[in-house]
């Protein structure tokens, strides 16, 4: 029998009494700050719409080991939580500090119920979500001894995924620095604009969201680029019935809408067999060369800061296929190419893949988080049956 066996058994044997958080904890909305206030040299980070800070300022509102819930925008009702003091905005709630719960047990209790906040977020105009919502949510409270364990448990296991996730991003930069070092190359392996290589090149087709299905004919949507897919790709997300421009095998696939400078055009190539349609804002390269060669050469800092000469029109990031054309990359024999794409698979999977490696570990690690967690944030109602959530 566990510690927190024992404390359960000897504490709360017959369950835990259920409360509505408005009853132990005040429901607390921030004060808005101007932009021009903002400074980022100063002391306390502000948070609104999101739990990244919106910036810094000189004063704080909220006091460490602070539990915050987002309100408003495409974040609202997601749980975040404080180790320092800062500024919460109108965008922000926060729980007061109570004497029946232990802060950080109320994150990971209310982490529980995120699903269930952005289930009750409104969406006429501006996303937002009721402080209502939150107080009127019921919630187990389990003895203070219990509540520390808890955390106790979950805080080892959030620090174990948290030194996976630092050697992880270690290792992708070291993968980085290795595939740029790979593709340097002397003045004997020619330098040829993108232009030159082209078969074709040529805008998809838009496919709006409705028009993507569960069956059809596989496609790509241009922010699938940044979200979905690495270096390349053998098999598509997503299906339409709706779709007019066409890749295949061995295709380059630039993104060339966005909203950074510092990501416009990112590519990948797609490495399958079937013939796919390719939506609004992709460009597609094709070529008598290397396929994954070319999307790594496409990869590294020198050819990304080529494609960042984007122009900003309406806050949104554009390229296009003259600009794609002046891309300039080295091009080695083709034994070279594919001994360079030998090597940099290997490492590509090691720091990327979430099939294999640290990846795949952390997305392990955090499964069993999630199911920890909600095991043990789970009690039976004192007297009654165990708890349900909305």
């Amino acid at each position: 029998m566990t510690k927190l066996d024992h404390l359960i058994a000897e504490l709360c044997p017959d369950g835990v009494e259920h409360v509505y958080v408005g009853s132990i904890f005040n429901v607390l909305r921030g004060k808005r700050l101007t932009r021009p206030e903002l400074d980022e040299n100063a002391e306390y980070f502000v948070y609104h719409g999101g739990l990244e800070p919106l910036g810094k300022y000189s004063d704080y509102n909220r006091e460490a080991e602070c539990v915050m819930i987002i309100n408003v925008g495409a974040s609202a009702g997601s749980v975040g939580y404080s180790q320092n003091r800062f500024w919460s905005s109108d965008g922000c709630y926060c729980l007061s500090q109570s004497n029946q719960m232990i802060s950080r047990f109320a994150y990971y209790l209310l982490m529980t119920f995120q699903n269930y906040f952005i289930s009750r977020v409104r969406y006429a105009g501006i996303p937002t979500l009721d402080s209502g919502v939150i107080s009127s949510t019921l919630i187990p409270l389990p003895p203070l001894p219990v509540q520390r364990e808890i955390v106790r448990i979950l805080d080892n296991f959030t620090e174990l995924t948290a030194e996976l996730t630092a050697e992880l991003t270690a290792r992708r930069k070291q993968y980085e620095y290795y595939r740029d070092e790979l593709l340097t190359f002397g003045d004997d392996v020619p330098m040829v604009k993108l232009g030159k290589i082209a078969t074709d090149m040529y805008r998809g087709s838009g496919i709006k969201r409705d028009e993507v299905a569960e069956t059809g004919t596989p496609c790509v949507r241009y922010g699938e680029i940044y979200t979905t897919y690495n270096i390349w790709f053998d098999n598509c997300v997503s299906f339409t019935q709706k779709g007019t421009k066409t890749f295949e095998h061995g295709d380059i696939l630039f993104a060339i809408t966005g909203e950074s400078v510092d990501e416009i055009a990112k590519s990948c190539v797609y490495m399958g067999y079937e013939k796919c349609f390719a939506g609004g804002d992709i460009v597609v390269m094709k070529h008598n060369y290397n396929p994954k060669y070319i999307s790594y050469a496409l990869s590294t800092a020198n050819t990304q800061a080529q494609k960042s000469k984007g122009k900003v029109k309406s806050k949104v990031v554009h390229s296009s296929i003259p600009a794609l054309k002046e891309i300039i990359i080295p091009l080695p024999p083709l034994a070279e190419q594919e001994r360079i794409v030998s090597i940099l698979d290997r490492f590509d999977a090691l720091a990327n893949d979430i099939s294999v490696g640290l990846p795949a570990e952390i997305a392990a690690r955090k499964k069993q988080y999630e199911y920890y967690r909600d095991k043990l944030l789970t009690f039976p109602v004192k007297g009654g049956a165990a708890e349900e959530r909305g």
